[in-house]
């Protein structure tokens, strides 16, 4: 059994965007194409995006899923006259008609999450990098451009977390949970304050790292590693 996440704009429920829904046994939550949706689609195994009606709307929701950083497989619903119009570019993992038979729907849900099983090789990973900056798990160090940053052990457990999930937007209750526990007391603030922290020992030139989802959360924005640039040939006379 798996959590289904329906983003629609219909109020209608899942079973009105695919009705072989409601033959399976999968759970279902039925939530509006909006930013803040996508908090709830952390926890989901496979987004499911209404693609019925509007085809517009529904590549601005694929879109949606992308820039806040989601990485849950992403099932689109199309009548089939909107199967000449997707492409990669729309970010789906697969597309299934409307009216598909619940055999169909629950192989595709299967695959989607035998795909999404798959171990990600950097999760095992002992440091992390991006661009300058390194993050050491097992020696708790963090460098930038090779000089070791000064941080408190959650400052660098929060900027360790956030670099083990690139992209990926957290609420600040969920960096409180994650971060610093189910026994702590304290408001969200502390994550504010934390950010503001960590943003100020990266420097102006990195702070950019930890980004700011407008009410929503924070994530970390990777950034490539800077390559030098090749020295000046020689001049023949020199």
């Amino acid at each position: 059994m798996a959590d289904l996440l329906v983003l629609t704009p219909s109020t209608d429920g899942a079973a009105a965007v695919l009705p072989a829904l409601a033959l399976l046994s999968h759970r279902t939550r039925v939530v509006a194409p909006e930013p803040s949706a996508m908090i709830d689609a952390l926890d989901a195994d496979v987004l499911v995006v209404d693609a019925r009606n509007d085809l517009a709307e529904a590549r601005n929701n694929c879109r949606l899923v992308q820039v806040t950083g989601v990485k849950v497989p992403l099932l689109l619903v199309l009548r089939e006259g909107g199967m000449s119009i997707v492409t990669a570019e729309w970010g789906a993992d697969d597309v299934v008609l409307t009216d598909a038979a619940p055999a169909e729907v629950e192989a595709r849900v299967r695959l989607l999450l035998g795909r999404a099983s798959s171990v990600d090789p950097l999760e095992k990973a002992a440091e992390y990098q991006s661009g300058d900056l390194t993050v050491d798990v097992g020696g708790y160090t963090a460098r930038l451009k090779g000089r070791p940053l000064d941080l408190t052990y959650k400052e660098f457990e929060l900027l360790k977390y956030l670099m083990q999930h690139p992209g990926r937007v957290y609420t600040r209750d969920q960096l409180l949970q994650e971060v610093w526990g189910f026994d702590y007391y304290g408001g969200t603030r502390t994550v504010d304050v934390h950010v503001r922290r960590l943003r100020a020992k990266l420097g102006a030139e990195h702070e950019q790292l930890i980004g700011t989802v407008r009410n929503v959360g924070y994530r970390f924005d990777p950034l490539p590693v800077k390559h030098a640039a090749d020295p000046a040939p020689r001049s023949a006379n020199a």
